[in-house]
């Protein structure tokens, strides 16, 4: 009976339950309609912002630099993408998660030690960004991907690999881990080079992933590829008989220039010591300088063909003009100049043959010190050549010294002077072109630039034929004879100053020449600082480095054999 009461009270109640939830639930979503409308109309800009801030990034677009070609199109220097491992300190996990994922394992895989790792993190707990490993290789970021650490993070970068090494990491020089130039071309054409970086809107997870691109509002700009001058098939015949030769005699180092007489081009450009723009440089600065370009000497002998070319010019000398170098030295003041042995009268071709010093010094004594400096500067030196390399030296003249006569006379055989291998080299190309000085140019030119006339077209041509004799049998530069070409050029051996005194222990050994005679393509400068033993002279050390490039050079270019060529012209 009472059971049956209670039933029927439950049955009369339950539908007015049912339609209180109802109402409730309706007055629940109007009032949530409601503020969503309210929110909608009068916080929109607001909300949104916060949304914003919390799920949309601005990226920068990373672009890579220009790819540095040789003349022929070898790649030089590349760009490749990299991933660079980073984290937000703010959210990264500090505490091991698992055996499998954590700080422990990232350590691991970073080399590092985990309580140094940790530590530094914590450190940085107030930053949202903190680079662990810039440059990645890719087996490392695969694996460092695996862990799915929250905060961790990966953004593309681009590292630069020379795939000619230590070749030629003297020109192309290389960038640093922002990918700027430091050295060489990269820090001489950087502004080419470097292109400009796009910007970009992201949404993102709340775990810092990108989940897609929103708006692209600056489009990166990739930097500029360029071509230089530089064949790099000469610059390993260089580097490599350069290398033997410094190795051979032990020498505190090297350079070699080598230019097109037709354009001003370098053809290529060695240093040793060398390094390895792909690794860490190991040897300090030493090894990174551009000796060819930085580093001036005294240029001995080698600057002896400018004197003649003043005397064929201004002063009424021919080739056959006789000099008398009896009894085979020269007192000026105290200073006693001298030749191995007394030559006589000796005509102007013989002088340069045998690198007459009293013959050399007798014809600058009779020359106006203003005329000197003059010749000297027009052939290039005392000024830059306009290369564009970072750290090019003038070099040094004496200028208003040249009214002393003894200053005269050692300016003639190439003392109190200094120049850059490369100013020497430009010097030979004025004599190799006919007398033009032309820019020098470490980009690949279509055509050559508008040179400056420095000597006669038949002087230059005397000039060359007197060197041609150097490398005669007996000739002081008899090794660097070229088989089936002839060649022209100059020895030259001095000793280095050291506290302003010259050290007779300590050479600097040179050959500077021109080949072939007959049709002058290249202009080469080698010089050997400081070898060791007993052996020294320019002769010697620098000339036979001279002939085994020239003769592999000549060939590469296709550059006709003398007796080919005279047999084509029948």
């Amino acid at each position: 009976m009472n059971a049956e009461i209670g039933a029927a009270c439950s049955d009369r109640f339950r539908p007015w339950r049912h339609w209180l939830l109802v109402a409730a639930f309706v007055v629940a979503v109007a009032v949530l309609m409601g503020r969503v409308v309210y929110l909608n109309l009068s916080h929109r800009a607001f909300l949104q912002y916060q949304g914003d801030a919390r799920t949309v990034r601005s990226e920068i677009i990373r672009t890579h630099r220009g790819t540095i070609y040789d003349r022929r199109g070898e790649p030089l220097a590349v760009s490749t993408p990299v991933d660079s491992l980073w984290v937000d300190p703010s959210t990264f996990p500090l505490e091991e998660a698992s055996s499998r994922h954590g700080i422990s394992l990232l350590a691991e895989l970073l080399g590092q030690d985990v309580i140094r790792l940790r530590t530094r993190i914590a450190r940085h707990r107030e930053r949202r960004f903190l680079y662990l490993r810039r440059h990645l290789s890719p087996e490392l970021a695969a694996a460092l991907r695996e862990l799915d650490l929250r905060g961790m993070h990966f953004q593309r970068e681009y590292k630069r690999y020379y795939p000619a090494g230590e070749i030629a990491a003297h020109i192309v020089g290389l960038t640093n881990i922002d990918d700027r130039g430091q050295e060489g071309v990269e820090l001489a054409f950087d502004h080419v080079l470097k292109g400009r970086p796009g910007h970009k809107r992201v949404l993102k997870d709340n775990r810092g992933r990108v989940i897609r691109d929103l708006e692209y509002r600056v489009l990166p700009k990739p930097g500029t590829d360029i071509a230089l001058s530089i064949d790099l098939r000469l610059q390993y015949v260089a580097y490599r008989e350069l290398k033997r030769q410094v190795s051979r005699y032990d020498a505190a180092s090297g350079s070699l220039v080598m230019l097109d007489v037709e354009t001003g081009e370098v053809l290529a450009l060695v240093n040793l010591p060398s390094y390895n723009p792909n690794s860490p440089v190991v040897g300090g600065f030493e090894r990174l300088r551009n000796r060819a370009v930085t580093d001036v000497y005294e240029p001995g002998s080698t600057v002896k063909p400018i004197i003649v070319a003043l005397a064929l010019e201004n002063e009424g000398y021919t080739p056959e003009t006789e000099v008398d170098t009896t009894p085979g030295y020269l007192w000026i003041g105290d200073k006693r100049i001298e030749d191995p042995i007394n030559r006589g009268v000796i005509d102007l071709r013989t002088v340069l043959a045998k690198s007459s010093q009293v013959g050399i010094s007798r014809i600058a004594l009779a020359m106006d010190g203003l005329e000197l400096d003059a010749i000297f500067r027009r052939f290039g030196f005392g000024r830059v050549t306009g290369l564009g390399f970072p750290g090019e030296a003038s070099g040094w003249l004496p200028g208003a010294a040249l009214s002393r006569p003894l200053a005269r006379a050692t300016l003639s055989f190439g003392h109190g002077l200094a120049v850059t291998p490369l100013q020497l080299a430009q010097a030979y190309l004025v004599i190799g072109s006919g007398g033009e000085r032309y820019p020098i140019s470490l980009l690949r030119q279509s055509e050559p630039l508008p040179g400056e006339r420095v000597l006669a077209e038949t002087t230059a041509r005397q000039i060359l034929d007197m060197l041609e004799g150097v490398l005669a049998p007996d000739g002081t530069g008899a090794n660097a004879r070229v088989e089936g070409y002839r060649v022209a050029g100059k020895t030259g051996t001095v000793r280095k100053v050291v506290n302003g005194g010259y050290d007779h222990e300590r050479h600097v050994a040179y050959f500077a020449g021109i080949a072939p005679v007959s049709h002058p393509r290249l202009a080469m400068v080698v010089v050997i600082n400081d070898p060791t033993g007993e052996i020294f002279s320019g002769g010697h050390i620098a000339a036979p480095v001279f002939s085994r490039v020239a003769a592999t050079a000549l060939r590469l270019l296709n550059v006709l054999p003398d007796a080919v060529r005279r047999r084509d012209r029948v």
